[in-house]
């Protein structure tokens, strides 16, 4: 059974018949998922030119909450949109890679090797995707050891910001796919960004280590960052006809207020599909509803400031 089947053994579902919010098309000023009138978020204006990029964290402590899903598919969105789009696979298991069909087994040089030494070009190491306009930055299971290998370092915390220096004027966005930890990698994800995407999956035990996770961020911004900001918290793995899923929403929202953002991701088989696939599901299944949600997610983020 995939993660993205629900298991419902301790959930109380609703039987009232309802469509499922999240898996038709919400309109502008209709009540969304989260409970809030659904705001008008237009097709964004075409780009004169690219950079400098906004960076942007994707990031959880825990994992199995859609992170890397959201980086491939967002990222794909907004290259759909005409912006130019650098995705930072930071997780030593290579999900990120893998997913956009890279072999990570078979790469000579990875981000690993650009924080490890300053004897590789940044541009040598960046791979170009089936998608156009979006790029990737591939890691493996070498990555594992940079955390150790980094703590000797002088201004350890910044070196990921030094990476990305050489980049950051030839893309609109940069998405950055965290680890599931808040180790020091982490930390220097949350160092080169500008803003934080917090996946948060629509379970009540999903919800205990934001509150961890904004106390880091909070640190981060006062002795490290003082720029960053948290772009929104977006809700995932959501089944609307489930009590336990739409009390998660509205607890998040009663928490967060608009930190949330207003589009929902709902759970389908055709995430784990279009991953096996090796493509996002814009292009995989481009008339699905997971796809038009995550368009909807790129045109909220743009809208809201977070992307060009």
């Amino acid at each position: 059974m995939t993660s993205e089947v629900m298991d419902a053994t301790d959930t109380e579902t609703d039987r009232s018949p309802r469509p499922l919010p999240g898996a038709e098309s919400v309109g502008a000023g209709q009540m969304d998922a989260t409970g809030r009138p659904m705001p008008d978020f237009p097709d964004p204006q075409p780009l004169t030119g690219h950079g400098p990029a906004r960076i942007i964290a994707m990031c959880n402590q825990k994992g199995g909450v859609g992170k890397t899903t959201t980086t491939i598919n967002l990222g794909a969105a907004l290259a759909e949109y005409g912006r130019k789009v650098l995705l930072v696979d930071f997780d030593p298991q290579g999900a990120l890679s893998v997913g956009l069909g890279i072999r990570t087994h078979e790469l000579d040089s990875t981000i690993y090797d650009l924080l490890i030494s300053r004897g590789h070009d940044v541009h040598d190491v960046i791979q170009q995707t089936r998608t156009h306009n979006l790029d990737i930055l591939p890691a493996n299971i070498d990555l594992s050891a940079a955390e150790v290998q980094l703590v000797g370092e002088v201004a350890r915390e910044q070196i990921l910001s030094r990476v990305l220096r050489g980049v950051v004027e030839e893309y609109d966005v940069i998405l950055i796919d965290c680890q599931p930890s808040l180790g020091l990698l982490t930390v220097n994800a949350l160092t080169a960004a500008h803003g934080v995407i917090i996946p948060l999956e629509c379970e009540f035990f999903a919800m205990r280590g934001v509150a961890l996770l904004v106390e880091t961020i909070d640190k981060i911004c006062d002795r490290l960052n003082p720029r960053l900001q948290v772009d929104g918290i977006l809700a995932t793995m959501y089944d609307g006809r489930t009590l336990h899923s739409r009390e998660v929403v509205r607890s998040v929202v009663d928490h967060f207020g608009d930190q949330v953002f207003h589009t929902v991701i709902s759970r389908t088989v055709k995430f784990p599909d279009a991953t096996l696939a090796a493509e996002p599901i814009t292009s995989y299944a481009s008339a699905h509803t997971g796809a038009e949600s995550y368009r909807q997610l790129a045109r909220e983020l743009i809208s809201r400031g977070g992307a060009a």
